[in-house]
């Protein structure tokens, strides 16, 4: 998938979990970990349900997504076109077959198109995690850090301090 002209020209650095959001499923801010030893992308479902099948072998999905672990009240309902069906090994051998879908992601300054899996990552501390594939051309990953994006939209302390 290739970057929206709203990305930045040099790479983002981002830390190893930041807070991104996925505008065209509705859901406004979701906590993601970064992880590049992973080539694709994942998101938490619940309640998949498939509305249609096209003769072409795509579909149309609805399912849940729970936006926190510990708030799992708090979700939103989404539909989404599935492009195909994957199958990911996860790092313990264990295999799955998987719905992809394509959405818009926003991180940072960076708005581009990336392609997630969907499946139950209940027993995981994330609802999305994101690989490799999603980073490639628009960020760098500094693993000693996390939620540099969100810090960096805030104004240093000493910038507050002089506008008394």
């Amino acid at each position: 998938m290739t970057a929206s002209p709203q990305a930045p020209e040099s790479p983002v650095v981002i830390g190893w979990k930041e807070y991104l959001a996925l505008p065209e499923l509705g859901i406004p801010r979701i906590k993601a970990k970064v992880d590049t030893g992973a080539r694709s992308s994942a998101l938490h479902v619940e309640g998949l349900t498939v509305l249609e099948r096209h003769p072409d072998g795509t579909s149309e999905v609805a399912f849940d997504v729970p936006l926190g672990r510990r708030e799992p009240i708090r979700r939103v309902r989404c539909t989404a076109h599935v492009l195909r069906e994957a199958r990911i090994t996860d790092s313990s051998g264990d295999s799955e077959v998987r719905p992809v879908i394509v959405t818009e992601m926003r991180l940072g300054p960076v708005r581009k198109k990336v392609l997630l899996t969907l499946t139950d990552r209940a027993g995981m501390l994330f609802r999305i995690l994101l690989g490799r594939k999603a980073l490639e051309g628009d960020f760098v990953v500094d693993v000693s850090r996390k939620y540099l994006l969100l810090h960096a939209a805030r104004p240093p302390v000493a910038a507050l301090e002089a506008g008394r």
